[in-house]
């Protein structure tokens, strides 16, 4: 039986960056830190160290696989190891979009909201 993907929950902001970066489709680590820069307005920008030890627990999780190793063609014959986001991941992200929906839709949070929003 696969796991449940609400026992993920809540994801780590970065976390939910990193994943909602790969559900466009494969990207390697500097492809990612691109991405997550992007989709941020440059607000969340990852350093490798960090990245990386990211990218290592959503492997252990299973949310995220190593793809196919590529060559960069801007490095010469350098590869670049590629990662993309598994059907479990796609759950948990889902799942926590979900979760966050549901916060942000709340009348407290609406309150909030229209009381200090400029």
């Amino acid at each position: 039986m696969p796991p449940n993907p609400v026992g993920f929950l809540p994801l780590k902001p970065v976390d939910l960056q990193l994943l909602l970066a790969l559900t466009s489709g494969e990207l390697h680590g500097y492809g990612l830190v691109q991405a997550i820069s992007d989709q941020t307005d440059g607000v969340v920008a990852l350093e490798p160290g960090n990245l990386y030890r990211v990218i290592k627990r959503l492997l252990v999780d299973g949310l995220v696989v190593e793809a196919e190793h590529r060559a960069a063609p801007d490095l010469g014959s350098e590869r670049r190891r590629y990662y993309r986001i598994t059907t479990l991941g796609s759950r948990v992200v889902a799942e926590e979009l979900k979760r966050l929906h549901t916060m942000v839709l709340s009348p407290a949070a609406r309150a909030l909201v229209q009381r200090y929003a400029t």
